[in-house]
């Protein structure tokens, strides 16, 4: 059994690994081999996903227009059998949509689990205190650190400027695949160069 669940664990970390060690694509599917041009693809597929969530959830953008920095990783590939890990590629924006960083996701889970899922994710940080921690500390783990609300569409309809009184809230979108419940458990958050 040791053996067997282990074999699985590896698995789907070179399931993980593989998707952000592997050539990006681009818009089209293309294949993206030149570090400048995976760069660019990864702008563009965050500026999109973003967007495909303001089309979604226009709270996201009245979200965006109080925000410090918004944290966009477009495509997050959750997979799992008893063990399950995530990982992603994401692209920190200033509110006006400059490029002020690059960063990685990753989690490992255990428990009651199988399948496998592809999502996006957007963290809005709302405060200076926690964009300073995404960028000073060494890997954010969500848990610690700045608070973190998941914002679900009946949540969004409730935001306010009397209620939005946490760090850093996150929305968890265009999901496919079939896989039970999406969470931030686990999740690690870490600056890279692409």
């Amino acid at each position: 059994m040791k053996a067997k669940t282990l074999g699985i664990v590896l698995l789907l970390l070179m399931l993980i690994g593989g998707t952000t060690a592997c050539a990006s694509k681009d818009s089209s599917g293309k294949q993206v081999n030149d570090a400048a041009d995976a760069k660019k693809a990864l702008r563009n597929a965050a500026r999109a996903s973003l967007e495909s969530l303001y089309a979604s959830t226009p709270q996201a953008r009245e979200l965006q227009k109080k925000s410090v920095a918004i944290l966009v990783f477009p495509d997050i590939l959750r997979a799992g059998l008893i063990v399950g890990a995530s990982g992603g590629k994401g692209v920190l924006f200033s509110p006006g949509g400059e490029v002020m960083g690059y960063y990685e996701a990753a989690s490992l889970s255990f428990g009651l689990q199988a399948g496998a899922q592809d999502y996006s994710q957007a963290f809005f940080l709302m405060t200076p205190a926690a964009f300073e921690y995404l960028d000073s500390s060494n890997g954010w783990s969500i848990g610690v650190g700045p608070t973190v609300v998941v914002m679900d569409k009946g949540m969004a309809g409730d935001l306010s400027t009397t209620t939005l009184r946490s760090d850093v809230y996150t929305f968890i979108y265009g999901q496919e695949g079939l896989m039970a419940g999406v969470g931030l458990s686990g999740e690690k958050i870490t600056k890279i160069e692409p």
